[in-house]
């Protein structure tokens, strides 16, 4: 088991490497509210959006290309607004707990849409971290605290399917994106009650 591991690790690509390092690099610079985080999501996504279409994840592929597009509109967002509007903010529970359900049921759906032209046994897996994903990463770009609950659970997600796929050393990318999906949550709620606190003395 190990073994073949470490020769699935030693097997990867040099453009594989190069897509971890960039995401690694995202994943830090947004938890610190960098906006250099987009240039890095950018770069990361081209290169993972042809890696997904060669192993026959497509909805994995389509996302990234996604994720191309919204490293535009992050850094624009994160831009554009002046510093009173560009903080942290929290939606409450009850939106999650009524936008989660639907959300698997959309991916539900579009992956028994695509069954009959992909053949991937992890296709309904692969469609439900795409829809959740296209949500999160709009939770990002405007800065909402829960993303990185959704990070979490969707890192952890995506590292199984990504071991199951071959890809071994984005899998442990993305089992590493479970630590800093905690990190970023303890980061911008340090944010969120300072300007909490900053508004009570105001």
């Amino acid at each position: 088991m190990l073994d073949t591991f470490i020769s699935q690790i030693l097997a990867t690509s040099a453009i594989e490497w190069a897509a971890v390092v960039l995401a690694l690099g995202y994943v830090w610079l947004a938890a610190r509210q960098n906006s250099w985080c987009w240039a890095c999501a950018f770069a990361s996504t081209a290169i993972y959006t042809w890696l997904f279409w060669q192993v026959t994840l497509p909805f994995q592929a389509g996302l990234n290309l996604f994720y191309m597009i919204m490293a535009i509109y992050g850094y624009y967002q994160w831009h554009r607004r002046a510093e009173g509007e560009s903080r942290v903010r929290s939606w409450p529970w009850p939106w999650h707990v009524l936008l989660v359900p639907g959300l698997l049921m959309i991916g539900w759906g579009l992956a028994n849409l695509a069954s009959g032209q992909f053949n991937n046994e992890f296709l309904w897996l692969d469609a439900c971290i795409q829809v959740l994903s296209v949500v999160t990463t709009f939770m990002v770009a405007h800065k909402v605290l829960q993303n990185w609950v959704y990070w979490f659970f969707i890192n952890l997600a995506s590292a199984y399917l990504y071991a199951q796929s071959g890809l071994m050393l984005s899998a442990c990318l993305f089992a590493g994106y479970i630590g800093f999906s905690i990190y970023g949550y303890i980061q911008w709620q340090s944010e969120l009650r300072q300007q909490g606190s900053e508004h009570a003395y105001s």
